[in-house]
Formats: structure tokens, C-alpha cells, sequence
């Protein structure tokens, strides 16, 4: 059993700050659940891209609110609490949140922990070796 806590993970390297978002990785792949759990939060006014081409990514508002654009589409989704969406077919979105948002990410396969975006928006595949 693998019990944690956000204060835990606070300013260590499982503390992942960029301009536009912050994200706590509080389930990683080195854990062997198959996937990994993060507490993100995108910060008001921001616009943020990603795409994510190598995993599947479930995200459930906890607070906040924005918008979610599906870049392929085009189609725009309101996002508040209680919202989930789900990029099941690696869909390129765009989030825009009105207000800090504060999420809780799922990710399959599990990141590491040493992924970072590239130019698209993407994580590469890292495997826990």
C-alpha cells in the first residue's frame, strides 16, 4: 500500500512548476500501478496546448474555470467543477482557463516523472527501466 500527501510532494523534484501550470506527480511509474495520478493547476489567463500522442489522459476539474478546445474539431467545452474530459484518441486541445483550475490527472501509460513538452505539446514515452 502506497499512502501519500500533496505536502509530501510540495518543492521536490516530483514538483513540476512551469509559467502557464503547476503539477504535483503523486502517482508515478516507478509506483507499478500501471498508471500515474497528478493534482495540475492551470493558472487564469492562460492558453495552453497539448497534445498528448503518446498517452491516454483523464482530467476531473476539482475547482476553477475555463474552456477546453478540441483542436481537431474545433468543437469548445465548458469546463467548472465537477467536469471531467477524457483524451481518449490523443485529441490536440487547448485549455484556457477564466480562472485557476485545479484538476486531477490520470495518466496511461504512467509518466515518469522526467517528461517534458515539447515544441507540440507532447510527453515523450518514457519506460521506467
Amino acid at each position: 500500500m502506497i499512502v501519500r500527501n500533496l505536502d509530501e510532494i510540495t518543492d521536490t523534484e516530483a514538483d513540476i512548476k512551469q509559467e502557464n501550470w503547476r503539477s504535483k506527480r503523486i502517482v508515478l511509474a516507478k509506483d507499478g500501478a500501471g498508471f500515474s495520478v497528478h493534482e495540475t493547476t492551470l493558472y487564469a489567463g492562460t492558453v495552453n496546448q497539448f497534445w498528448y500522442a503518446n498517452h491516454v489522459e483523464a482530467v476531473f476539474i476539482i475547482s476553477g474555470e475555463g474552456e477546453i478546445t478540441d483542436l481537431g474539431t474545433g468543437e469548445t467545452h465548458e469546463l467548472r467543477p465537477g467536469s471531467i474530459y477524457l483524451l481518449n484518441d490523443h485529441d490536440k486541445h487547448e485549455v484556457r482557463p477564466r480562472t485557476e483550475i485545479r484538476t486531477l490527472c490520470v495518466f496511461n501509460p504512467p509518466v515518469t516523472g522526467r517528461e517534458v513538452h515539447d515544441e507540440n505539446g507532447v510527453y515523450p514515452l518514457i519506460t521506467e527501466d
